[in-house]
């Protein structure tokens, strides 16, 4: 249960960042289709679910103890292979760039503080904590993760009022584009969360030997990807009128509960940015042939001159971009 418990934090840590937290993703990816959403994110996060279980699966047949031993177990063509090294490359370095900037965007929305000085804070973060290896990211994940899933889930049980009356009186979450869009934003939300969650699960791997474990993860994540997805949802009903103005809507949205709540969730956000960044930096780096601290502070150095690009326009933009290039991956995986 121990060796459960650290991977399942892991997976969550590496799938809940910036943009999952702050509301940008689910608002994008989900809230548009108004109650068709909901079914979206059930299809998600069975999805990801399913992805888990295969890949672990997949490891444990072919004992695979990289990426390049992972590709080539799916797919025994090496052009298609080199096509996918180089996207899943792109993502992460386009999602550690992509945290970092969410983590500059909070501070300069709600405190004012200049994007330089919270992107060299950051930056010294992420490379104290790279530098330990992935020890130091199951470290961080034990700590933080459950600490985000807790508040999610309290948030959410207190907007059950105003969701029940919500759909009792609004008809706008019965608005939306067809199902089939729908399902499609489902398969391309999962499908860039993949990008960054394998290489991760390849190195998670030593901690699930045995297809139980996969299968108890799989299922622990599914079930808490589908109910903090659903409370985001919600929540984000209480400022439809306004979320696609703001660049962290959730943190806004919070503050109808009480001044206390904001500054809460404000740290809930911080942490999902950190978990997240550091998956990212971390899966990057080690798909790199030598994984050391020349390539760390490289890394760490130029995400500080990339960060004042925007958080907002980067999430709906390269987002979307990476999870049809991802297709790719996943049809590999699951045809495997």
């Amino acid at each position: 249960m121990k060796d459960i418990s650290k991977v399942s934090s892991v997976i969550i840590g590496t799938i809940i960042g910036a943009g999952f937290a702050s509301g940008q993703e689910i608002a994008a990816f989900f809230n548009i289709y108004g109650l068709k959403g909901i079914l979206g994110i059930v299809l998600s996060s069975i999805l990801t679910g399913i992805i888990i279980y295969k890949v672990f699966k997949i490891i444990q047949k072919n004992e695979i103890h990289n990426y390049s031993d992972f590709l080539q177990a799916i797919n025994t063509n090496p052009r298609i292979n080199k096509i996918i090294q180089i996207i899943v490359k792109l993502f992460l370095l386009t999602s550690f760039y992509i945290m970092i900037a969410g983590f500059c965007a909070y501070f300069k929305q709600e405190f004012e503080i200049p994007i330089l000085v919270t992107a060299i804070i950051m930056a010294t973060l992420c490379y104290i904590t790279l530098s330990k290896n992935i020890q130091g990211l199951i470290s961080i994940n034990l700590i933080l993760v459950p600490i985000l899933i807790l508040f999610i889930f309290y948030i959410g049980i207190k907007n059950i009022n105003f969701t029940t009356k919500y759909f009792s009186v609004s008809s706008n979450y019965l608005n939306g584009n067809s199902i089939f869009r729908c399902i499609f934003s489902s398969i391309l939300y999962t499908s860039y969360n993949s990008i960054m969650l394998i290489p991760i699960l390849i190195n998670l791997s030593s901690y699930i030997k045995e297809k139980s474990k996969a299968k108890k993860v799989s299922i622990i994540c599914t079930i808490i990807l589908l109910l903090l997805g659903i409370c985001i949802f919600c929540l984000l009903l209480r400022g439809e009128n306004y979320i696609s103005q703001l660049e962290l809507p959730i943190i806004q949205i919070i503050k109808e509960f009480g001044k206390i709540y904001p500054i809460i969730y404000g740290l809930v956000i911080i942490s999902a940015i950190f978990t997240s960044c550091i998956s990212a930096g971390y899966s990057f780096l080690s798909n790199l042939k030598k994984y050391d601290k020349k390539h760390i502070i490289l890394l760490c150095t130029t995400s500080i001159l990339i960060s004042p690009i925007g958080f907002s326009k980067l999430v709906n933009i390269w987002y979307p971009f990476f999870g049809i290039l991802g297709l790719l991956q996943i049809f590999y995986c699951i045809k495997k």
